[in-house]
């Protein structure tokens, strides 16, 4: 960096529903973000309270400041209005009260995408065979609160993130197990979608339709309390649903692999997979991912990895500003 550009800061944000962290990508760091800052959003009245606060912190107001803030919401329109929190707010006004040169806002899940080129071995997972090949698509899915899902696809030397509402397509049903489950949910849903199936809730949605399958008692469990004790293998309807719930989310992960022909790798994140990824390896997960028939060879090399990187919404918001 020389001496003209030490006063631009690179200023990326994460924002959830719970907590806010902030840093500055930095091309020269390991990690490409340095600085680091978590905040609670509950103790902040509005979006710009938590990032004014940062930068009188780290003393940056005579900076020129470049932000790209990923946020889990739409961020097409420039009135933004976070789903799980209180805030609303107009980007422009933003760039005007915290003095930006330049404002990026990305979805959640672009973030996480553009993470992926960066990662390296001790960054993800390996699950089951295959071999990327490089400047073929990526595709990225996670099973947490909802189920988000993005595609990377490379052009002229940068990587270009596809993000839509592909948890909310429709569940396809593909072994008897799935066919009963699809059968319960039916009778409680309008329509059930693979979102239904693969979230936090979808688990707990598994759990409560092999209970009514099993005729067992249904208890009110959370999603953690299900993986749980399906890990410490006290609870068959609980070790059932886990194993289940894998199976799902190999099909819907091989569903992927086939629409962008993701021959550079389908990458799991989201919250719930990392915590049990020794187990994930042992599940039915990359049977399910490989078995699409006539096409299954395309599925077979493909690679398939867990995201165990602790912050991949900041290093991707750092990997999309610094590409700009």
């Amino acid at each position: 960096m020389n001496t003209a550009d030490k006063n631009i800061i690179n200023l990326i944000a994460d924002i959830g529903g719970t907590n806010i962290r902030l840093a500055q990508a930095d091309e020269q760091s390991e990690t490409k973000f340095t600085n680091i800052e978590t905040y609670q959003c509950a103790e902040f009245d509005s979006l710009a309270d938590v990032i004014s606060l940062y930068i009188d912190n780290k003393q940056l107001n005579n900076a020129t400041i470049n932000a790209c803030l990923a946020i889990a919401c739409p961020v097409d329109d420039d009135i933004i209005s976070m789903t799980n929190l209180p805030w609303q707010f107009s980007q422009q006004a933003l760039i005007k009260r915290l003095n930006l040169n330049s404002l990026t806002m990305i979805n959640d899940y672009t973030a996480i995408a553009m993470a992926i080129p960066l990662l390296n071995d001790s960054q993800k997972v390996k699950i089951g065979g295959g071999e990327e090949v490089a400047n073929k698509p990526i595709a990225v899915c996670g099973p947490g609160t909802g189920l988000g899902v993005a595609n990377l696809v490379p052009l002229n030397g940068q990587w270009h993130c596809f993000s839509g509402e592909g948890g909310h397509t429709d569940f396809a049903a593909v072994d008897d197990v799935d066919i009963q489950i699809l059968q319960f949910l039916r009778n409680i849903k309008q329509r059930v979608s693979y979102e239904q199936l693969l979230s936090g809730y979808g688990l707990e949605q598994i759990y409560q339709a092999l209970c009514g399958i099993h005729q067992h008692d249904t208890k009110l469990l959370s999603a953690k309390d299900i993986s749980t004790k399906a890990l410490e293998g006290n609870c068959p309807i609980c070790a059932q649903a886990l194993a289940q719930f894998c199976k799902v989310l190999g099909s819907f992960a091989g569903n992927l692999a086939l629409t962008m022909n993701s021959q550079g790798g389908v990458y799991i994140a989201g919250g719930i997979v990392p915590r049990f990824v020794e187990y994930f390896k042992n599940s039915g997960f990359r049977a399910r991912f490989e078995a699409k028939g006539r096409l299954s060879h395309i599925t077979v090399q493909t690679p398939t990895y867990v995201i165990t990187e602790q912050q991949p919404g900041l290093l991707g918001a750092a990997a999309y500003l610094l590409q700009q």
